[in-house]
């Protein structure tokens, strides 16, 4: 069988499409080239579940405190966060646009008796009725337009639901801790993984997410130690940052605030 070809959509980056089919077999290898994204998953998926069950009403220590939320986790590369929301009983759909993630996340979720499905899918051509929740978690940095991309999200979240995106600020410090440090210095990650030109400021989402009737319920900022390879929550928001955002039952397009802050 020949492997699913590429998508092409406006949102896609062909280079970064094609950095993803190189590294896609070493997804669930925590020693590999993905260790960083398995230890920061272990922080973020805490942080999704507790706010979210807070904002629902329900136990965050609960054994499956999302369950029967119908959760979309775009560009769920491996199926790292996809799985462990199913874990936590949501019905997640993973979508990307690189064929080996796809392959790999449904090989690795194969015969562990958990609610998620992958598709290899872009965002824009995506067909189904809207979430209750929208991951939209280390992406946009990725993306040819952030501003058109996020709008697309608010497409596919349900009147009164959520959507929760992280990212990396585009700050001295970003460039310094994520660039310089995290991919030159400390090896932390390979090399090119990241732009400093499309990081996105907290407020290029917080303004459009506001504009559309969104009020923000949680955000955090999350600390990196290179040395002992650790993640945790941070009120510094200036490298990698978290928000959550409740949308409201009738949500409306944001006009386009994103770009008009850039320099």
């Amino acid at each position: 069988m020949s492997e699913p070809q590429v998508i092409q959509a406006a949102s896609v980056d062909p280079e970064e499409v094609a950095r993803y089919q190189r590294l896609a077999v070493t997804w669930w290898d925590e020693a590999g080239p993905f260790w960083p994204l398995h230890v920061l998953n272990r922080v973020r998926t805490d942080w999704i579940v507790r706010h979210l069950a807070q904002e629902i009403g329900r136990d965050p220590a609960a054994p499956k405190p999302l369950e029967g939320l119908r959760v979309l986790d775009v560009g769920c590369g491996g199926g790292i966060l996809s799985e462990s929301i199913a874990r936590r009983g949501g019905r997640v759909l993973g979508i990307d646009v690189t064929p080996r993630n796809i392959t790999i996340a449904k090989s690795h979720a194969a015969g562990q008796a958990l609610d998620v499905t992958y598709r290899q899918v872009a965002l824009e051509d995506l067909d189904e009725p809207p979430f209750d929740v929208v991951l939209n978690m280390e992406v946009i940095e990725h993306v040819v337009d952030a501003q058109a991309f996020l709008q697309h999200c608010l497409d596919v979240v349900r009147p009164g639901g959520f959507m929760v995106l992280a990212t990396l600020n585009r700050t001295l410090a970003s460039f310094v801790a994520g660039i310089l440090g995290a991919e030159y210095i400390f090896r932390l990650l390979p090399r090119g993984t990241h732009q400093w030109r499309r990081f996105v400021r907290p407020s290029e989402l917080v303004r459009p997410l506001e504009a559309a009737g969104g009020s923000i319920v949680a955000r955090s900022g999350v600390a990196v130690n290179p040395l002992t390879r650790r993640m945790r929550l941070t009120r510094y928001e200036g490298v990698n940052y978290m928000l959550m955002a409740r949308m409201p039952e009738a949500v409306r397009k944001p006009p386009s605030l994103i770009h008009e802050e850039r320099s």
